[in-house]
């Protein structure tokens, strides 16, 4: 009997143990689990008509490009920053129509979001004509992929220009392919949704 008692007292303990280590368990789970991402399809309205968003957000690529110094660098230079990227060229009439938008949304936000946009001319000449056009264009710095690689690895495929939206954990969340006013009041709702995003 006594023997029993003594086993039965034991299953007990054993059992509040293992229960107290399961939801230990789920509670670190839980905390592990990424945190849930916002619906930036409701920004998809008047100026950003085009907004693609993706079901799962996306890796943002590794591809480089150049600083305007001619060094090496590529969008993990800006990881816990939220990032607009945007691919342009001087042949491009629309890219240059909505870069002053850009360097407005630049001016607007400071450090809390990084405005890059890069420039994809190649010849000695174009690229110092885009030079010389984003010099006008403050805060914006100019960017440059001479090798034209970079479009072919954003979602939008050789579009330009092409705008793309990554989050503080380097996530594309969004993208537009064409141009677009990013000084619109939709624009900047875009943005302080993925600014108000905890990183």
């Amino acid at each position: 009997m006594i023997v029993s008692v003594l086993a039965l007292g034991a299953l007990i303990i054993f059992g509040v143990h293992a229960c107290a280590i399961y939801l230990a368990q789920q509670t670190r789970m839980e905390v592990r689990a990424p945190a849930p991402v916002g619906n930036l399809a409701v920004f998809a309205t008047g100026p950003l008509e085009a907004l693609s968003v993706p079901e799962v957000p996306l890796p943002a690529p590794t591809e480089g490009f150049l600083t305007p110094d001619g060094a090496p660098t590529d969008l993990s230079a800006f990881q816990g920053r939220v990032v607009v990227l945007n691919v342009w060229a001087m042949w491009c009439r629309p890219c240059r129509t909505e870069l002053p938008t850009l360097a407005a949304l630049d001016e607007a936000y400071g450090d809390e979001v990084a405005v890059v946009a890069v420039n994809v001319d190649h010849t000695p000449e174009q690229v110092q004509d885009a030079r010389v056009f984003l010099a006008d264009l403050a805060p914006l710095t100019f960017y440059a992929d001479p090798t034209f690689e970079l479009p072919f690895r954003l979602p939008g495929r050789q579009a330009m220009p092409q705008t793309i939206l990554i989050d503080r954990d380097g996530r594309i969340r969004a993208w537009l392919a064409g141009e677009a006013d990013w000084s619109s009041p939709e624009a900047r709702a875009l943005v302080d949704a993925l600014v108000a995003e905890a990183g």
